[in-house]
């Protein structure tokens, strides 16, 4: 089997429960696979850039997205059902905030350059749609910053940098530019995109397919 890397980019958002879901499934897939090393590395993305500081509450958010209570109730009974499957138990409750997420990435961008980007990204999705914390209160973000060793200093210093804001905001356009319109979005060796939350297989057979690729070169 070919050694070459696979390199894997996952474009996301905090305020996404399908995200949470394909990122499972991306783990189950990379448990799953024998082949070359598989190098992944996160990206940002926001569904709502628009959405106010104080957050917008559940019945609110959902309906203005998808038109009515009822369909609000059959997507979050559909996603409940799929979390299960994957170990993510959903809470679609009253206490759920939806939140603007670009402090979360200004965040995350900083945890990425000191090696444990992965690892707040799932913190901040358990967070939001497990433990429905509201993730636009200061106090929240240091409880969480503080598991991985930042103080409450060093989390205003990052939210407040329009430096890593900018960043974060070029590198959202750069992915935009190239196509990416909804997310999960993964991008498997700058070749091939795999839209949406899919079965693990489909990135088992995509990863099956570049290292085959890379053997005939």
């Amino acid at each position: 089997m070919n050694t070459e890397k696979i390199k894997v980019d996952v474009i996301s958002d905090v305020a996404c429960p399908w995200c949470y879901v394909g990122k499972r499934r991306l783990e189950s897939a990379l448990e799953q696979w024998k082949g070359a090393p598989v190098e992944v590395k996160w990206h940002p993305f926001q569904l709502d850039p628009s959405m106010r500081g104080e957050g917008m509450n559940r019945d609110t958010y959902l309906t203005n997205k998808f038109g009515s209570i009822d369909r609000v109730q059959e997507m979050t009974d559909r996603l409940t059902e799929v979390g299960k499957t994957v170990g993510i138990d959903f809470d679609f409750g009253e206490n759920w905030l939806a939140v603007n997420t670009l402090h979360l990435h200004q965040l995350l961008h900083v945890a990425r350059e000191e090696g444990f980007g992965i690892e707040m990204k799932e913190r901040f999705l358990s967070a939001y749609f497990v433990e429905t914390k509201h993730l636009n209160k200061p106090e929240t973000l240091y409880s969480i910053a503080n598991d991985f060793g930042w103080d409450s200093e060093k989390v205003d210093a990052i939210i407040n940098d329009e430096t890593i804001a900018a960043k974060v905001k070029a590198e959202i356009v750069h992915y935009q530019q190239r196509g990416v319109s909804g997310v999960p979005f993964f991008v498997i060796n700058d070749q091939y995109g795999i839209s949406g939350a899919q079965p693990v297989e489909t990135f088992l057979q995509a990863f099956q397919t570049v290292s085959e690729e890379a053997q005939t070169k």
